[in-house]
Order: structure tokens, then C-alpha cells, then sequence
């Protein structure tokens, strides 16, 4: 006689567990039939926090095919990743699951995918967090599956949460859509992130409407993992440790990166030592990213070098190693990138290499995360006096906030229920809305004692293990007995001395591409200035060049120290006007410029002078002069492209001496030099002038490319 209070049901449950797994001998892990119980017996609804690889999808999988069974109608599972979507639809379809999804990257499939929905052919439809405020789908198709649906699944579920270390406002409209489900519809959110301020965000969500929520927590110990901590001098040190160490480690991993060009420049530098290592960023084209995701699931390439774009969902269970050069900003986001290794392996190391710029790089993308008041007003306004619907390229001509942030603020006034999106862009509710700065300003603090917490995790003498379950506050935490801490150092610490050649090499590489602009922004008329359409091709700079960007690993962090809000302006450093002579002397030009000129500077005065005189004089070219500042328009950095174009568009003049000089070099290029690139419209703005008084092709050279 089985103790389990409903033995048919676990017994249809255990089956299909092991037709998913392919695992005649598979069982329940503690708390998995509970959820299950919950959602088929019961449809209530249940919260699942469970470390990564305990098999939360087999939860919502096993259960879909359970109430698929007793008629009820398809699964929605929300889903943050495109990784994790096509991990889960090949999952599903492991365990007789049909699954499909919709997302951005399979546009054309949306149909198909509908069409099978309508037919009842589908038991799982996956969807983006953003897909469900689509007007189209959120008007024509939702309202459909909303009355058919069976079990809404919530993956990733810490993404609900203002506290979440991956917060998503699209997630935040979650809360409306549960409080408008079907009575007798289960609702299953999981997450393997999340201490308990965020779990009773997320329960207080999954409960509107009244409903209880059964919260399944688990211990978050990953008995595979050994980590540990080693601190080198700088990121030449780091580079020349993964070269002389990579080859060592065993198996297949993750070397994370903080910044994209860190994982671009860092995987250079190992392919160009014989490694199979690919780059896998935000910036990476889907259909590459697929293939390297592919290639390391198959355990034909080492590495690959990645930023956070590689995160929530990835799934290889034998994921061997996870080395980070840097650390993220929170214990927390840690966690779970370390968590995509030793799912299915009795051993997998994890090593963190920090930084001393991991705290600037923090607060450099942490300035983009939260509202501001102003420009929410400004936004609001616009919407209200226009009375219909602005796409965002239309409010991007009336308000100064670049196009990213404009639609991070759209959204979260959208979840606030201030603005709507609907087909032709979006419009003002009409609802009052109010900035919650005292919750804005607890967020922040929370965030900076992360950070602070994270710091204390790399100088610990304690548990790193317990370090980690104690921040996502798991009352099992325990001392390990495996971290570097609580055994010794399991790593080595040597560094061959050829491989410290080829990363201070690497560190040292200079020469950004600086592309040039060939089309005016949108709506500029608006603004009161006349330029539309594409940039007349005898008006556009040529390529340029930068130094090196903000985000670098060798020189971004002295351009970063050099360009530091406070920091004095001072005349060009030999070291950095030795790189500069580099990267000239490497730029290939078809024709050598004939001439320098200086673009006027308000913060970088001595800067910008003494880089344009010691560019002239080592290249024995005559110093022309620097444009003339008329005063008018803002200037500064931020913004969108139409207002950072219109507050530079006047700005500068040619005067009578430099046209003189310009128009006797009889057409021959010259080098435009200026200390940071940023939106690249003041380039633009002078070299335009430059060529409408006569110069020939114009060639910016910067210090600095801010990204």
C-alpha cells in the first residue's frame, strides 16, 4: 500500500517523469510531485524555488500532459530567453509534449503557431514577457487562449520582482494577467534565484485575487560545485592566467565577461592561441548564437566567452566549468550563472577572477535601470497633448532620452498604467501618475548593498557556498567542504611567462572603429532645424578611429579614470600619446591626410590641444587650427539622437582663417581630432562644415569611444 495520499495520480505522474527523462528508474525529487499535486489535484497555485537542475520544467511539463488529459486546454509558459525557449520546446517534445513558441526570433512561424493553437494541436505555448503587450497578440489572441487555458507557468519568476537581481518591468504586468485568470486555473511560477524579500514579492503576485499560493523552497547548495576566488593585479594578469590554465580545465565551460568588448577581445585572444572558444553577447546574431550554443552542448568548442546574455535557462548538464573575469554586480546574479554548471556531473569548478574596475563597470550600466521623474513627465505630457497614438520614433523627435531608455520607461509606465501601447505606438491612459521615489530610492540602496555584498563574497575567509545560500537567504546553508575556503586553493596560480606577452599584447591592442553617420534622425524639423534624409555622401566623415572604447579591457580603464566626472584636464599622457601614434600608424589609410584640425573642447580643453599638436608634430603635418564654438545649443552627452543632434548642430563654425587653410590643402584628407565619441553628431556636425568649406575626405580620431 503506497503512503502518498493520492497513489493514481503519482503513479501517472512517475510515468510520465520517466518517459521525459528517458530514465526507466527516475523518481520524484523531494517536493516535485507536491507542485504537481497542486496544480493537477488541487489547480491552486505554487511558487517553486529550487536550486538550478533540481527539474522545475518537469514540473510543468508533467503536469501539462496530466491536465491536457483531463481536458483542460494548453499550457502558457512564459519564458525570459530565447536560449531557454528552444531548451524547453526540445525538452517537450522529449517527454510527447507539443510545444512551440513565439518570439522574436521566428517571426515567420507566428502563424503556423497560431493556426496549430486554434486547432487544439499544441499543449505548450511559450511566449516572451514583452509578446504578452504586443497590441496585436494582447487584443486578438490572447483573450482566446485566456479563455482555454489550462496552466500558466511563470519561468524565471525572480524577473516579477522590483528586487529581482534580472528585473524586466514586462514581467510586472504579470500580476494584472493572474488576477484575471479563470477560476480553477493553476498557476505555477519557478525560479532558482531568489532570497526572500523577492519570494514574498512574488507570492503577493501570484496571490491577487485572493488565491493561496504554496510556496515549495528547497536547499540551494549545488554539491558539484567547487569555487573559489583569485585575485590578480590587473586584466593582463587575468588574460595570461586563462591563457596559460584553459586547457587544464576539464571538459567544456563559461568564461563570463562583463562588458561586450571584454568577451569580444578576450575570445580573439584565445582563438588566437590555438583555443575553439566563440564570443556570445547581446550583440551577437541569433542565428550564430544558436550555432555556439549547439557547438558547446556538443562539446565541440572549449568556451564560449560570454556576458550575461548567456544566462537564465542555458541547459547542458554537463557544463564542466564556469570562469568569470570580473564579477556581476550581486551574489545573487552570481548564483545563477554558476549554476549552469555540474547539473549532471559529480565535479564542476568555478572560479571568479575580479577586477579592481568591476565597481566603476557596475555603476556604468546601473544608471539606466530605474525612471526618471523629468523625463517621465516629458513623456506624459506629449502623449496627453498629442491625444493619440506616438510610436516611439515620433516621441524620440519631442523628448531628450535616447531610444533604450525610452523604452524602458515606456514600459514601466505602461505596467504602472499610465501609458498603453496599442497599434500605432502608444498613448496616455489618462490615469494619474505619480513617481514613487521612496521606492526608487529603497531599490537603489538594496542594489548598492549587493554590490557591497558581493565584494564581501571575493574577500571572505568563510564557506563561499554558505556565502551564496545565505544571500538567497536558505536557512540549510552550511559550510561546503569543497570552496578553495573550506578545503585549500584547488586552483593553480601560476602564469606561464610567454602567455603574459600575448595578453599585455591584447591589453594593449588599439584602434576602434568609429563608423561614420549617413542619415539625419528623424522628426528634426520638429526641433527647428532643416536636415532630413541621408547625408549628402561629399557631407559625411570618412571611418575614423578611436584609442580605445570606455569598456576595455587595457586602456578603458585609463580613458575610464581620464574621463571620470571631476577629473582634471590635463595635457595627453606619453604613454597615451604613444598608443595614439599606434594606431595611426596602423590605420591603412589610401591617403595619407595632409592636415590636423581640433574639435573645440569644454571639458577637455589641454586634452584635445595637446593631442591634436603632438598628432601633428609626429607626423610632420601642419596643425590647422580647431573649429570655433558659437555658444548655442546644450552640447553634453545623453539624450536620443535627434535632441543630441540638435543641441550640437550649431554649435560650431568655421572661421575665416581655418577656410583658408582648409581650402589650400586643394581637396587632400585630414584627421579630425576630438577626446570622447559618444553619438558621433558633433563628428558629424564639423566634419560637414569642414567639407562644405572645401576640405576633402574628413578622418575623426578620438581618444575614447564611449561604447
Amino acid at each position: 500500500m503506497s503512503d502518498d495520499p493520492n497513489p493514481d495520480l503519482h503513479e501517472e505522474a512517475l510515468v510520465a517523469l520517466r518517459r521525459l527523462v528517458a530514465r526507466e528508474d527516475a523518481a520524484f525529487h523531494d517536493g516535485q510531485f507536491e507542485a504537481v499535486e497542486t496544480l493537477v489535484q488541487r489547480r491552486a497555485r505554487a511558487l517553486v524555488v529550487q536550486r538550478t537542475g533540481w527539474g522545475k520544467s518537469a514540473v510543468y511539463f508533467v503536469a501539462t500532459l496530466l491536465l491536457r488529459r483531463r481536458g483542460m486546454g494548453p499550457t502558457i509558459l512564459v519564458s525570459p530567453l530565447l536560449a531557454l525557449m528552444r531548451d524547453q520546446v526540445a525538452a517537450a517534445e522529449r517527454a510527447g509534449v507539443r510545444a512551440a513558441s513565439i518570439n522574436s526570433a521566428n517571426p515567420l512561424e507566428w502563424q503556423d503557431v497560431l493556426t496549430r493553437l486554434h486547432a487544439d494541436e499544441l499543449d505548450v505555448l511559450l511566449v516572451s514577457p514583452e509578446r504578452l503587450n504586443n497590441p496585436r497578440f494582447r487584443d486578438e489572441q490572447l483573450p482566446a487562449l485566456m479563455a482555454r487555458i489550462g496552466l500558466l507557468v511563470v519561468d524565471e519568476a525572480h524577473c516579477i520582482s522590483d528586487w529581482g537581481h534580472d528585473f524586466r518591468p514586462d514581467y510586472r504586468r504579470l500580476r494584472d494577467l493572474i488576477a484575471g485568470m479563470p477560476a480553477g486555473v493553476p498557476v505555477l511560477a519557478t525560479t532558482a534565484t531568489a532570497n526572500e524579500r523577492v519570494v514574498h514579492d512574488v507570492e503577493e503576485q501570484l496571490g491577487a485575487g485572493g488565491a493561496g499560493v504554496l510556496t515549495i523552497r528547497g536547499p540551494l547548495a549545488r554539491a558539484s560545485l567547487r569555487l573559489g576566488v583569485l585575485r590578480l593585479p590587473d586584466a593582463a594578469a587575468r588574460l595570461a592566467w586563462l591563457l596559460s590554465h584553459l586547457g587544464d580545465l576539464p571538459g567544456s565551460g563559461i568564461i563570463y565577461a562583463l562588458t561586450v568588448s571584454a568577451a569580444e577581445d578576450t575570445a580573439r585572444l584565445l582563438r588566437e592561441a590555438g583555443h575553439e572558444v566563440r564570443a556570445y553577447t547581446g550583440q551577437t546574431d541569433t542565428a550564430e548564437r544558436e550555432e555556439s550554443e549547439r557547438l558547446l552542448k556538443e562539446n565541440r568548442v572549449k568556451a564560449l566567452v560570454a556576458t550575461s546574455a548567456l544566462g537564465m535557462g542555458f541547459d547542458k548538464p554537463d557544463l564542466a566549468f564556469v570562469i568569470h573575469l570580473g564579477a556581476p554586480s550581486t551574489p545573487v546574479a552570481y548564483y545563477q550563472q554558476v549554476g549552469r554548471a555540474g547539473r549532471a556531473t559529480e565535479r564542476a569548478d568555478v572560479l571568479l577572477l575580479p577586477g579592481p574596475e568591476d565597481p566603476a563597470i557596475w555603476q556604468y550600466f546601473a544608471t539606466s535601470s530605474m525612471p526618471d521623474e523629468a523625463k517621465a513627465t516629458a513623456v506624459l505630457d506629449e502623449l496627453a497633448h498629442e491625444g493619440g497614438a506616438l510610436s516611439t520614433i515620433a516621441l524620440e523627435a519631442r523628448v531628450d532620452i535616447r531610444r533604450s531608455r525610452l523604452e524602458l520607461l515606456l514600459k514601466v509606465l505602461d505596467v504602472d498604467g499610465a501609458v498603453e501601447r496599442v497599434q500605432g505606438g502608444w498613448r496616455s491612459t489618462g490615469v494619474p501618475w505619480t513617481y514613487d521615489a521612496e521606492r526608487y530610492r529603497r531599490i537603489a540602496e538594496a542594489r548598492t548593498r549587493e554590490q557591497q555584498s558581493m565584494i564581501e563574497y571575493e574577500t571572505t575567509t568563510g564557506c563561499r557556498m554558505e556565502f551564496l545560500q545565505r544571500a538567497l537567504d536558505d536557512p540549510t546553508a552550511v559550510p561546503c567542504g569543497r570552496c578553495d575556503n573550506c578545503t585549500a586553493p584547488w586552483y593553480p596560480t601560476d602564469i606561464a611567462p610567454d602567455t603574459t606577452v600575448a595578453a599585455d599584447a591584447a591589453v594593449n591592442r588599439v584602434g576602434v572603429l568609429i563608423e561614420p553617420r549617413a542619415q539625419w534622425p528623424s522628426g528634426m524639423n520638429r526641433l527647428g532645424i532643416d536636415l532630413r534624409g541621408n547625408i549628402a555622401p561629399d557631407e559625411r566623415l570618412e571611418p575614423g578611429r578611436a584609442l580605445a572604447r570606455l569598456t576595455d579591457l587595457g586602456w578603458g580603464g585609463t580613458l575610464r579614470a581620464a574621463f571620470a566626472p571631476g577629473a582634471p584636464d590635463a595635457e595627453i599622457s606619453p604613454a597615451m600619446a604613444a598608443a595614439c601614434v599606434r594606431v595611426l600608424a596602423e590605420w591603412g589609410w589610401p591617403t595619407r591626410p595632409a592636415a590636423v584640425v581640433a574639435m573645440p573642447s569644454r571639458t577637455h580643453p589641454k586634452l584635445v590641444s595637446s593631442l591634436a599638436r603632438t598628432i601633428a608634430e609626429v607626423g610632420r603635418l601642419p596643425l590647422l587650427g580647431s573649429l570655433e564654438p558659437t555658444g548655442a545649443g546644450p552640447g553634453g552627452s545623453g539624450g536620443n539622437s535627434a535632441y543630441r543632434l540638435a543641441g550640437v548642430a550649431g554649435s560650431f563654425r568655421v572661421d575665416p582663417p581655418l577656410a583658408d587653410a582648409v581650402a589650400g590643402l586643394g581637396g587632400a584628407p585630414m584627421l579630425l581630432v576630438d577626446d570622447l565619441v559618444d553619438s558621433r553628431w558633433s563628428l558629424t556636425v564639423a566634419g560637414r562644415l569642414l567639407r562644405q568649406a572645401g576640405a576633402g575626405p574628413v578622418l575623426p580620431f578620438v581618444l575614447a569611444a564611449r561604447a
